[in-house]
């Protein structure tokens, strides 16, 4: 049997090959037209807000939502506002809502997109332009507990903290969150009492140190988290750990941390 290959630089996701960007001086093959509609919103302006469509040559595009964006940017409209960084999943900047879900757009193939792709802020966040919104108050949220391990008794002088193979895997599915805010903005319950309510993201960054071994003050963390809005106002919907892009649990997370709250007593 012949070796199966890819195509150069295809990408592939959840099982899907997608191909990669063609060149952009493909003058020949015929064009592949795709509509982006784009929130706009400009503070400086009065023609508030609104949207903005873009017709973009897939011929001449790479595969991902985000090399639209760009594209947009650099060869359409300098003014689209935009946050990006890593394009590879990392560091969540271009969270944003796709195709009426939240994700990254870098990570998002346009040929996942069937019709138009609408494209939205973060939903029931403070819009600052376009598509980038404040995230403020989300990331006081995270800084609220304490995101760092908690000793009583200082280590001696070149000793390592060591954790046992068993102890190390309980982190495994909560380190990896990036802080991308796709699910805290995906909770209703987040909409309405975002103020007092800590959301997904925190909650799961406050269950990762309050199972790490290492760390000292869970039962303080716990104290802190027993609270009728910071914690309790979780009511499973789950919308959290659908629009997960790293395919992490909050709501799991949400429930073991009032599991341990329960045992506390």
């Amino acid at each position: 049997m012949a070796d199966f290959k890819l195509p150069a630089n295809s990408i592939i996701k959840k099982g899907k090959v997608f191909p990669a960007a063609t060149s952009t001086d493909n003058k020949t093959a015929t064009p592949q037209i795709k509509k982006f509609i784009i929130y706009r919103f400009d503070p400086e302006t009065t023609n508030n807000p609104r949207t903005d469509t873009y017709e973009i040559d897939l011929n001449n595009c790479g595969s991902m939502v985000l090399d639209a964006l760009l594209k947009i940017k650099d060869e359409m409209d300098s003014t689209l506002a935009l946050r990006r960084s890593c394009r590879e999943g990392i560091c969540g900047s271009c969270a944003m809502n796709i195709d009426g879900r939240n994700t990254l757009a870098c990570i998002k193939p346009i040929a996942e997109v069937e019709g138009d792709v609408n494209i939205y802020p973060l939903p029931h966040q403070a819009v600052v332009k376009d598509l980038v919104t404040d995230l403020s108050n989300f990331y006081a949220q995270h800084a609220s507990v304490q995101p760092w391990i908690q000793t009583k008794e200082a280590l001696p002088a070149g000793k390592e903290q060591l954790q046992s193979k068993e102890d190390r895997e309980k982190l495994d599915g909560l380190y990896e969150c990036i802080l991308c805010a796709c699910c805290s903005t995906s909770c209703p319950s987040y909409w309405w009492n975002s103020d007092k309510y800590l959301g997904p993201a925190a909650l799961l960054n406050a269950y990762r140190w309050i199972v790490d071994s290492r760390d000292d003050a869970t039962n303080e963390r716990l104290d802190d988290l027993e609270d009728p809005f910071k914690l309790y106002r979780c009511h499973t919907i789950m919308n959290c750990t659908d629009a997960c892009p790293k395919g992490l649990n909050p709501a799991k997370a949400i429930s073991h941390i009032k599991r341990l709250i329960v045992e506390k007593k």
